[in-house]
């Protein structure tokens, strides 16, 4: 089993209000976990107006699967148009826990 992070600092300009961000935040998550059936949150920068930083976990069986599921969720958050994607820090490494065979 592998497992796929993504953690992507988004940047939101014209934003007055907490009320405002998290609608928007809230939107770009439940799309992202609707559409590519990922475990989304947002993590970090709860009380900044203008910053939310965003983490996606994704697990497979293949590499591949795994690699293009992450660059189509990339594409996505990048070409929303609500707001400036900087920073996107990704990870793939394998299971720490295997079960064993019955």
């Amino acid at each position: 089993m592998l497992v796929g992070l993504l953690t992507i600092h988004i940047h939101l300009a014209g934003i007055d209000s907490l009320k405002d961000k998290r609608k928007i935040i809230k939107s770009a998550v439940e799309r992202l976990r609707s559409r590519f059936n990922a475990s989304v949150a947002e993590i970090e920068a709860q009380d900044s107006k203008r910053l939310a930083v965003v983490g996606i976990a994704c697990v497979s069986n293949d590499g591949s699967h795994l690699d293009e599921q992450l660059d189509k969720i990339t594409e996505f958050i990048v070409h929303d148009g609500r707001f400036f994607v900087g920073q996107i820090l990704r990870e793939t490494f394998p299971s720490s826990h295997e079960l064993p065979r019955l």
